[in-house]
């Protein structure tokens, strides 16, 4: 990716935008999208935002009668199916269904995520973190390639989050045999593996029509922080030490549907016709950080870096081959 790339472009949306801002006089009728996590917090706006753009909506969930309590107000054509990210053979089984029913897939959201969650190890021994957020998505978007490209025009949008910030991908380890576990640098390297599996993607894809990106979503209360005590989110700033929510970051935090929103507009907008592989935030393309850049905003080289996302690739296909 060239470094230029990764500029804003004045989309004329903000950070309070709302999912449904972003989506009005799109029209996604015939358009088929899978949203992971589509049934709660962020997912769940997003979903709803392009069901009602016309889009038929498949969402994948690990909690099927959850998913269709949570989803069964929102109108338009969504359909639920099971599939667990923490589960190779289950992600891989959930991919077949979809290929088989014959649909092209015009959009893949990999919006499902967990944080700072205690250690853990899921799949071929894998790292929680690294292997839900990142491989679990890899392995469904490898699976879908065939439906994503027979779409001619795709777009795969990966969830990633400011906390890329906190480390790159830890290259020698990422599965913490030999160090010291910590919830938030795992977290870190899950977000910008999710990144740098975007601009992987795009780096593979744009030939064939598909195209790819990362969002962050900005700070927003859902269940991302059932791991997190209200001590850990004081400590952190996000709450007083009497659970409350400090005026300032009242200010800063989004809904959940102003959250969905640049998700949304990486999906759908036609202002990213030809664009892909980038980082953006606050509905726009994040620009890269600088000296002046505060500890939550901006990309960080690691994550815009062409080299770093072949390796990636290639570090996950081999993971992938033997689960």
């Amino acid at each position: 990716m060239a470094a230029q790339d990764q500029a804003p472009i004045g989309s004329g949306f903000h950070a309070k935008s709302s999912a449904a801002d972003v989506v009005r006089g799109v029209d996604l009728s015939g358009r088929n999208v899978i949203v992971t996590g589509g049934y709660s917090g962020i997912g769940l706006e997003t979903v709803r935002a392009l069901a009602s753009a016309g889009a038929r909506v498949t969402v994948p969930a690990r909690r099927a009668g959850v998913a269709a309590e949570a989803l069964a107000p929102v109108a338009g054509e969504i359909e639920i199916a099971s599939m667990d990210l923490g589960d190779v053979a289950s992600v891989r089984k959930f991919a077949d269904d979809y290929l088989e029913t014959g649909r092209d897939l015009d959009i893949l959201i990999n919006n499902a995520g967990i944080m700072a969650t205690p250690f853990g190890r899921v799949g071929k021994g894998w790292e929680t973190q690294f292997g839900t957020n990142h491989l679990g998505h890899m392995a469904l978007a490898l699976k879908l390639a065939p439906a994503l490209q027979a779409a001619e025009g795709a777009r795969v949008v990966a969830l990633s989050s400011t906390g890329h910030i906190r480390s790159d991908v830890i290259w020698d380890d990422p599965h913490y045999t030999a160090r010291p576990y910590d919830k938030w640098e795992a977290y870190g390297q899950a977000k910008s593996a999710n990144a740098l599996f975007a601009l992987g993607v795009d780096l593979l894809g744009r030939e064939v029509g598909v195209r790819a990106f990362s969002v962050h979503p900005g700070g927003i209360f859902t269940p991302l922080q059932r791991h997190l005590t209200d001590e850990e989110m004081a400590a952190l700033g996000w709450k007083n030490a009497d659970g409350t929510i400090p005026p300032a970051v009242q200010a800063m935090f989004k809904t959940p549907e102003q959250g969905a929103s640049t998700t949304v507009w990486a999906a759908t907008s036609p202002q990213l016709a030809g664009k892909g592989g980038v980082y953006c935030e606050d509905c726009d393309i994040a620009r890269m950080a600088g000296p002046d850049s505060q500890r939550w905003e901006h990309a960080r080289e690691w994550i815009a870096d062409d080299a770093r996302a072949q390796r990636l690739w290639d570090m996950s296909e081999k993971m992938l081959a033997d689960a």
